[in-house]
C-alpha cells in the first residue's frame, strides 16, 4: 500500500509541475500565449497573434499560412544558387519562434528537403526546422525557436537537400532586435 501511496503522490507532482508551464509568467518561454497552451496540438499562435495548424510533411498550405510581415532578407548564394530569403514574425528574439520563407530558383513541387536553424553552423543549442511546402507559393516555410541566449553572430543557417541527397548549407544575416 506505500509504494501505491508514493507512486501516485509522484504522479501528482509530476502533474503539477507539467500544468505550471502554462502559467502566465512562463508564456515567453515558449513563444507562444497562454491561450495556445489550450488549443489543440495541431493549432498553435504566433507571436504577431496569426494561428494556424501544423501541417504533416508533404501537405500543402493554405494561403493564409503566409499572412505574415514578411521581410525580406538579402538573396543568399547556396552551392552556386541565388536563394531568396523572407524572415517573419520580427526580430529574432532569444527564446522565441521565428518564421523563414525560402525560395529556391528551381521547382521541384516540394521534391527538395529544407531545413534551417538560428545561431551557429555547428547547431550548438540551436533547434532545426523542415521547411513545409508551400505550392501556392513554391516557396518553403520553416519555423524554429532561437536558442536562449543567442550567441555571437547570429546567422539564419539554410541546409538544402536535394532529391538527388547531395546537401548544401549556406547562412543569411537576419533581423535582429
Amino acid at each position: 500500500m506505500n509504494s501505491t501511496t508514493t507512486t501516485l503522490a509522484m504522479l501528482a507532482a509530476c502533474g503539477l509541475a507539467l500544468v505550471g508551464c502554462g502559467e502566465s509568467g512562463n508564456e515567453g518561454d515558449h513563444g507562444h500565449s497562454a491561450d495556445t497552451q489550450a488549443q489543440s496540438e495541431d493549432a498553435h499562435t504566433h507571436a504577431d497573434g496569426s494561428t494556424h495548424g501544423d501541417h504533416a510533411d508533404g501537405e500543402q498550405m493554405d494561403e493564409e499560412d503566409h499572412d505574415h510581415d514578411e521581410v525580406a532578407l538579402d538573396p543568399v548564394s547556396i552551392d552556386g544558387m541565388s536563394v531568396e530569403l523572407a524572415q517573419n514574425h520580427g526580430a529574432i528574439d532569444a527564446g522565441q519562434e521565428s518564421h523563414l520563407v525560402v525560395k529556391l530558383p528551381y521547382s521541384d513541387n516540394g521534391g527538395t528537403i529544407i531545413r534551417a536553424w538560428i545561431g551557429t553552423e555547428d547547431r550548438t543549442l540551436s533547434f532545426v526546422g523542415k521547411g513545409e511546402y508551400a505550392a501556392s507559393h513554391d516557396d518553403y516555410d520553416i519555423h524554429v525557436m532561437a536558442p536562449d541566449p543567442l550567441p555571437e553572430n547570429t546567422m539564419w543557417w539554410i541546409e538544402i537537400e536535394k532529391p538527388d541527397g547531395t546537401k548544401t548549407v549556406g547562412s543569411a544575416t537576419p533581423i535582429l532586435e
